[in-house]
C-alpha cells in the first residue's frame, strides 16, 4: 500500500480532477471523497515516509507542503478519514492537528472545500494554511 505523492502545485488541478470524476460517475453525490488534512510538525521526516506507505491506498493521493500534509481520499466519507487519520497517530504515537471536508457536502467546488479547510484550521489550531492562498482568494 501507498499513496501517490504529486506535487503542491498540482493540487489544485488534482482536486478539480477529482470532483470531475466524481460528477462523471457518481451518480448520488453521496460523499465521493475526502479531502483529509494533518499537521506532521510534530513527526521526524524520516518516519513520515514509512508511515504514508503503510497506511494509505495506493489510490490515495498526497500533496504537502512543507509538514502541511493534504490527503484526496477517494470514495471515503469522513468516518473513512478518521480511520487513516488514527491509523498516523497510532503510527506517530502523537496526536495530530487535523480535519476534513468532503465532496459535495462541504463545498462543491475545489476553492469551497479548501476554503471551508484552511478556515477551520486558522480557527481551531491557530495554523494559517497560507500554502493554500493560491487556490483560495479571500475576499
Amino acid at each position: 500500500m501507498a499513496g501517490v505523492h504529486f506535487g503542491f502545485d498540482n493540487f489544485k488541478q488534482l482536486l478539480d480532477l477529482n470532483i470531475g470524476i466524481t460528477q462523471r460517475l457518481d451518480e448520488n453525490r453521496a460523499e465521493s471523497f475526502t479531502l483529509l488534512y494533518c499537521d506532521f510538525s510534530v513527526v521526524k521526516e524520516e518516519i513520515i515516509k514509512s508511515s504514508l506507505e503503510q497506511v494509505l491506498r495506493t489510490s490515495d493521493s498526497i500533496v504537502n507542503s512543507g509538514s502541511d500534509y493534504f490527503f484526496v481520499l477517494p470514495y471515503t466519507d469522513k468516518y473513512g478519514a478518521a480511520i487513516v487519520k488514527n491509523m498516523f497517530v497510532e503510527f506517530f504515537a502523537k496526536e495530530l492537528d487535523s480535519y476534513m471536508v468532503s465532496y459535495p457536502r462541504d463545498g462543491e467546488t475545489t476553492e469551497d472545500l479548501v476554503e471551508e479547510l484552511a478556515d477551520i484550521v486558522s480557527a481551531t489550531y491557530k495554523n494559517d494554511l497560507t500554502c493554500l492562498n493560491n487556490i483560495v482568494q479571500y475576499k
